[in-house]
């Protein structure tokens, strides 16, 4: 620790001595490029002998008296420069001396190979444009602590290349999707963030307080009953990618804050959404890897649809040999999943919620190829429409994948008078102790009666899709600044 104090001082210094000689580096605005590194690379036929300007952070350095090479690391790649007394002056090139890892150049030169056959540039200027007053990570050993490199992502990104190369997956995912949501007829449109009722999804709310207005207000937990207002408004297809938030546990696969989109589809319905759903998957695969057939973690995953389908009591069944729905009471189904098996049951549970508690605990773990999961009971899923021959289930389903479900959609609720029953019944719930329970929304129940034509809608978490595409086994490798409790 000595020895880095030592090292910070000289960098300052260094500074100090450069702003007395009127080299200030950080007054310079301004510096115009005309190549990046990747380009020379790769096309270094074309550029032979031909000047080019390139900026980056010096990687690496090396002096041998009366020349220098330095790596110099730009967005897109990393190449070497090799700067020599004779062809910037004396003065300039003690001061080039002076020049630490991680400073920031300007280099104008031309483009030729060393006699190892390094592509290279010989540079006839060097211009400090930003003093680095940190020491990065050495190269052998990097930077490697988890914790500080999610603290530190700007760091993380200059030393670890892959880590870079994963956010650029990301962004052709996130492209991808949209893309093919646009050519599917959906208009993207922006909800709100903050709302006097946190709704469209059963989970625990950050609250806040508006100060002009004096009330407390949520964030959003999920936008779904602001797109669906937009298809009573007569907008046939939307969607929203960005932002959700949710006060609720963190983990390998939860972040407080994470990206989902969302969109709803006027005349269609949940059949249409698992097609939608398949289809997007497999092209975001095929755009990352050129292939819909993946290893993730050792484990082989096949994307090409179609995706096998299978009905939350279906699996229950097979997994368990109880049928919930063939039990007398809700009295009699809470015995069995207490005693036979051995969930940890609350008083309020009736047979739908038994069916959800089972399949968590016994099926969730076997799904590991992509799987639509259908029919989930109609207490957990109060926005989703009825099936038409079983009114104790809903034409509902969620995707799983390596045993994480990444989707969630369904025939959406457009009776009126049944959703404001169901908002009445997780009232209820809320009252019996489920902080998770959705909200009574008035003006959702109005729009309702206004009219919502039958609509699809569909919930896909774009982290967790992103961490299966990328063989990431933690969110927080997907989000650039994830959550992070503050250091004292």
């Amino acid at each position: 620790m000595e020895n880095l104090n030592e090292i910070l001082q000289i960098r300052r210094e260094k500074l100090a001595h450069l702003r007395e000689i009127g080299q200030d580096p950080f007054k310079i605005e301004k510096y115009t490029r005309t190549h990046f590194t990747k380009d020379i690379l790769e096309n270094f036929e074309a550029h032979e002998g031909q000047t080019v300007r390139i900026a980056g952070r010096i990687m690496a350095k090396r002096d041998m008296g009366k020349a220098s090479f330095i790596d110099v690391l730009d967005s897109e790649g990393r190449l070497q420069v090799y700067v020599r007394k004779d062809a910037i002056g004396e003065e300039v090139y003690e001061i080039f001396k002076t020049y630490d890892i991680g400073d920031i150049v300007g280099v104008s030169g031309t483009v030729f190979k060393t006699q190892k056959e390094e592509i290279s540039i010989k540079s006839d200027e060097v211009i400090l444009l930003s003093k680095s007053l940190q020491v990065l990570p050495e190269k052998w050993h990097g930077l490697k602590d988890q914790e500080i490199r999610y603290r530190q992502r700007y760091v993380d990104l200059i030393v670890n290349p892959e880590v870079k190369e994963k956010f650029l997956m990301r962004s052709k995912i996130i492209k991808t999707m949209k893309e093919y949501f646009d050519s599917e007829g959906f208009l993207e449109v922006d909800t709100p963030i903050l709302s006097t009722i946190a709704g469209g999804a059963a989970a625990k709310p950050f609250i806040t307080h508006h100060n002009t207005l004096d009330i407390d207000m949520y964030m959003r937990i999920a936008n779904e009953l602001y797109l669906k207002r937009l298809i009573v408004g007569g907008f046939d297809r939307v969607y929203e990618m960005g932002k959700m938030f949710r006060n609720e546990g963190m983990s390998m696969k939860h972040n407080p804050e994470y990206t989902a989109v969302e969109l709803y589809a006027a005349y269609e319905d949940y059949e249409y959404m698992m097609h939608l759903t398949e289809t997007v998957v497999a092209k975001c695969c095929e755009k990352v890897h050129g292939k819909t057939v993946i290893d993730f973690q050792g484990t082989t995953l096949d994307f090409t649809p179609p995706w096998r389908r299978v009905s939350m009591h279906d699996l229950v069944e097979q997994k368990t040999g109880v049928n919930f729905y063939e039990v007398a009471t809700d009295e009699e189904a809470r015995k069995i999943a207490k005693v036979q098996l051995h969930l940890d049951v609350e008083n309020h549970m009736t047979k739908g919620h038994l069916v959800n508690l089972a399949f968590e605990e016994y099926c969730e773990k076997d799904l590991v190829q992509p799987t639509f999961v259908l029919h989930h009971p109609v207490e957990v899923s109060p926005l989703a429409k009825r099936n038409p021959d079983n009114p104790a289930i809903t034409n509902r389903f969620e995707a799983f994948v390596n045993t994480w479900e990444i989707a969630n959609a369904f025939s959406e609720l457009n009776d009126p008078i049944d959703q404001k029953q169901r908002f009445e019944d997780q009232l209820k719930q809320r009252e019996a102790g489920d902080e998770e329970a959705h909200m009574m929304d008035d003006d959702f129940v109005n729009a309702l009666e206004v009219g919502l034509p039958p609509t699809g809608g569909l919930g896909i978490g774009v982290d967790r899709l992103i961490m299966l595409l990328t063989d990431s086994t933690s969110i927080r490798d997907v989000i650039l600044f994830p959550t992070m409790k503050p250091i004292k």
